[in-house]
């Protein structure tokens, strides 16, 4: 070898050599530009898909089938087609203006105008997105906002839609939309804020609302009651048959339901990880326990036990530990379970008969009286190592005396909230395109009368 070509290569083996070290040099100094910059958890991202994807299943088919095997034949056609056009409506409502409202920074009362359009989301599309980001109660998740303004919208769908029950067989279609519409950015939205927004006055107060038993239960059961007294009973309500069509469908719509509160509930975790896991148990738990206590009374009172009943018990225990599934232990959420499926089967007999309203499918005997226990239960039974933080090594939920308190005031606010806001919303309606179907309308079942269709 030339001294020439011996020198060039010693020089590229120095080249090499020094390339390497500097590497070596700048690899601390990369690894913790990295680390610096968040990105998506997928893990993470795949769950609350998941989760989003079972809350919308909850409501097409499941609430849809649910509602539509418990009304008589002549209405089973225009109940589905409530779900399902409820589905769509709500979904570009809420991302024109529902999710500003709800989840816009605002003020302690309501969101702003800073997503209408969801504008703005195309600026971090890719990261994760952080709930409140620059306020003082901000949220940093592992998800991109997509996946969140998809999960909260699909809670969004189904409020409204179980509502609906409340007042089956009687409510025109025109007024179904318009009422919605207005109920759901002047309702949904601001309550949705007031608990999960990062400035709502509910949770800088500390409410533990974990996946919705104020936002989406009692607010829907209230709401409900609202309209089953200001629509009044069905025509031959307390006489005529009203015995369910099909409970076979109701069956298979109970299913779906609580196969998707899985995902209702564990998905409010925003994560795949332990609490999801521990929301996951809590749930089945609840729902099981709620099943077997509403079938033994019913069992022990009437001699039998119904498939009608085992139904609504199973949704009475899914209510009640929806507010509480990321907070209790699995034997706390039997517990609840237990005692939902109790209460809920007097509201829905013993309460309605004495009270004398109809609530054709109890939206509130369910919803809003599950709803109620299971957010006071929370209150109780919240188990503080599940929020324990470097600042509040305890918890940040705790049960006990000062977050029942909490509970107490959520429960009471949202209920009053509801009730009124529904109760003059309902008026403007009336006042608009009427509330009702007329009685030979409503004889001949809504349909024929609002969509020109039958079931055979």
């Amino acid at each position: 070898m030339t001294a020439q070509r011996k020198t060039a290569t010693m020089h590229r083996f120095l080249s090499i050599l020094a390339a390497t070290l500097l590497s070596a040099a700048l690899l601390p100094v990369n690894s913790a530009l990295a680390a610096e910059t968040p990105k998506v958890d997928s893990g993470d991202t795949a769950w609350v898909l998941l989760g989003t994807v079972l809350v919308l299943l909850m409501t097409i088919p499941g609430l849809a089938l649910f509602y539509a095997g418990m009304v008589r034949k002549k209405n089973v056609l225009a109940t589905m087609m409530q779900s399902f056009s409820l589905c769509a409506l709500v979904t570009v409502l809420w991302i024109v203006a529902g999710y500003s409202l709800a989840f816009g920074d605002g003020n302690a009362w309501i969101g702003d105008a800073s997503r209408i359009f969801l504008a703005g989301i195309e600026d971090n599309w890719d990261k994760p997105f952080t709930l409140g980001a620059g306020t003082a109660n901000a949220n940093a998740t592992t998800i991109p906002e997509s996946v969140f303004v998809m999960f909260q919208m699909a809670f969004a769908i189904i409020t409204p839609a179980v509502v609906a029950g409340a007042f089956a067989d009687r409510m025109k279609f025109s007024a179904l939309m318009l009422f919605v519409t207005l109920w759901s950015l002047a309702v949904y939205a601001p309550i949705a804020h007031w608990v999960w927004g990062a400035n709502g006055w509910l949770n800088t107060m500390g409410i533990a609302d974990f996946a919705g038993g104020t936002v989406v239960e009692i607010n829907s059961g209230v709401s409900g009651l609202i309209c089953a007294l200001v629509l009044g009973k069905r025509l031959g309500y307390g006489h005529d048959n009203m015995a369910p069509w099909n409970l076979a469908y109701a069956v298979i719509g109970a299913s779906l339901l609580w196969v998707g509160w899985l995902g209702f509930n564990a998905g409010s975790a925003l994560g795949a990880g332990g609490r999801a896991g521990m929301a996951v148990i809590a749930t089945q738990a609840a729902g099981a326990a709620a099943t077997l206590s509403w079938a033994a009374a019913e069992w022990a009172l009437k001699g039998k036990p119904s498939v009608l009943g085992a139904i609504s018990g199973a949704v009475s225990g899914l209510v009640a530990i929806t507010p509480a599934a990321g907070f209790v232990l699995p034997g706390a959420a039997l517990g609840i379970g237990l005692v939902a499926g109790l209460v809920c089967f007097w509201a829905a007999t013993s309460l309605k008969h004495a009270l004398g309203y109809d609530d054709s499918l109890d939206a509130f005997g369910v919803h809003g009286i599950g709803g109620i226990f299971g957010t006071l239960a929370t209150g109780i039974l919240a188990y503080g190592p599940f929020t324990a933080t470097a600042a509040h090594p305890e918890g940040v939920y705790v049960g006990g005396l000062a977050l029942f308190k909490v509970q107490a005031i959520g429960v009471c606010a949202t209920a009053a909230f509801a009730g009124i806001v529904t109760f003059v919303l309902l008026k403007i309606v009336d006042a608009v395109v009427g509330l009702r179907v007329s009685t030979d309308e409503e004889r001949e079942g809504l349909d024929i009368v609002l969509h020109g269709e039958q079931v055979f």
